[in-house]
């Protein structure tokens, strides 16, 4: 039978982790949530051994084998975009609300669905439902299409029977998400494009346009000095032409090794570091964190989860490595029975206004609703931040591609200049 290893937290916070021998991710899950434990992560290890394997390998450890065939069908398998998870999270919880029951409402979802992946997991929820299990259990094994995010909350929702409620807010949280993600990615998407477009213009000038010219200039001027602009464009034109590739193999070989850097617990806090200095993105880029956060935590408080849990599922959920380590010391220290707000105060990375507001909140013992304000302030501030951010990049952008191609036609235009002169 197989092995599986996992790591859960039960109401009091505390991690534990161990292995059961199980037929699937389905009974493990079953087991942890009759002991009260919040799973947060099931890996297969390796079946387990005959009678004649422990004999014969009596003392040593179960060796991991990989599960190639759970590997090629994700490879395989189509994808889920977010925005048809949100919308099929808010038709569930508008048929639950309006008192069908889950596994009809699955069926009847299943049957209008035009997507073939998101299809086969409303089938494979039915049939979870059907064999007895909770709907949580059967999302565990859909752990690629669905966040531990997505499972605990459904899980506390079926612990309070607020299962409706859940996926109402659950759909609330991915749109609000959605729609500041898009707004992001709107507003860096002109910017990159412009500067796609003037790097090949760019290069195009440099590889075609500038060596014909400096035919000219060798044959016309014949060895007279070329301004010290015309030799500078001349130099990098010779280097685009002549050294482009070993260049544009360097580049990708540091990319590499840096992205392989930021994988690393330190990389990803030197990463969370840089990227929160930058002069006009590191301030939008810790609001936006803030705000995911906020709307993260609220949700799984709203929806039943205890405080220390939904610390960690949150912790886990957040990209950045530096508020990832901010709340697992708030973890370790409302674990220990100090208030959310001190030690979130003392990591200094998140803003006053979010650690002011967390206090009131504890203190009027309203925080998934203090979470919910903080969240909107914030998207808000992104919102006006990427109005302004885009309409100052345009035209610097704009400055910036007229800088350089000026530069390159004077450069070309100054021998021009002097080859006239001698003409005269």
């Amino acid at each position: 039978m197989p092995r599986y290893n996992y790591s859960a937290v039960d109401l009091n916070g505390s991690e534990r982790s161990g292995w059961f021998d199980a037929a699937d991710v389905r009974q493990v899950a079953a087991r942890l949530q009759e002991e009260g434990l919040f799973p947060l992560a099931v890996t297969l290890v390796a079946n387990r051994p005959t009678a004649a394997a422990q004999a014969t390998d009596q003392g040593a450890a179960d060796a991991p084998s990989p599960n190639w065939a759970g590997v090629v069908r994700r490879i395989f398998r189509g994808r889920v975009r977010p925005r048809e998870l949100a919308g099929l999270t808010r038709q569930l919880g508008a048929l639950l609300r309006a008192g069908m029951p889950l596994l009809r409402g699955l069926e009847v979802l299943v049957h209008q669905e035009r997507s073939p992946e998101l299809r086969r997991v409303l089938e494979s929820l039915a049939r979870s439902i059907r064999s007895g299990d909770a709907l949580s259990v059967g999302m565990e094994q859909e752990a690629g299409v669905v966040s531990r995010l997505y499972v605990n909350m459904v899980r506390a929702g079926e612990a309070g029977g607020v299962l409706s409620e859940v996926f109402e807010r659950l759909a609330h949280f991915q749109e609000k998400s959605l729609k500041l993600r898009g707004k992001l990615t709107a507003a860096l998407l002109y910017p990159l494009m412009v500067m796609g477009v003037a790097t090949l213009i760019l290069i195009g000038l440099l590889v075609f346009v500038v060596p014909k010219f400096q035919q000219i200039f060798s044959d016309l001027l014949k060895g007279a000095p070329l301004p010290l602009l015309t030799q500078g464009v001349l130099l990098v034109s010779d280097a685009v032409r002549h050294h482009a590739l070993p260049g544009l193999v360097i580049i990708v070989i540091v990319g590499l090794a840096l992205r392989a850097y930021g994988h690393t617990s330190r990389g990803a806090m030197a990463w969370a570091d840089w990227s929160m200095r930058w002069p006009l993105l590191g301030d939008l880029w810790r609001k936006d964190h803030v705000a995911r956060l906020s709307r993260t935590l609220g949700t799984l408080l709203s929806s039943g989860v205890p405080i220390l849990p939904a610390l960690l599922i949150t912790r886990d959920t957040c990209d950045n490595a530096r508020l990832s380590a901010a709340l697992s010391l708030a973890h370790d220290r409302v674990k220990a029975g100090a208030p959310v707000a001190r030690p979130m105060r003392e990591a200094t990375v998140f803003p006053p206004l979010f650690t002011s507001m967390i206090e009131v909140g504890e203190h009027t013992g309203r925080l998934p609703d203090m979470l919910h304000q903080i969240a909107t302030i914030y998207e808000d501030e992104v919102d006006n931040a990427i109005a302004g951010l885009s309409s100052l990049i345009e035209p610097l952008l704009i400055l910036l591609l007229a800088g350089v191609v000026g530069t390159i036609v004077l450069a070309l235009f100054l021998p021009i200049v002097r080859i006239v002169q001698l003409l005269s």
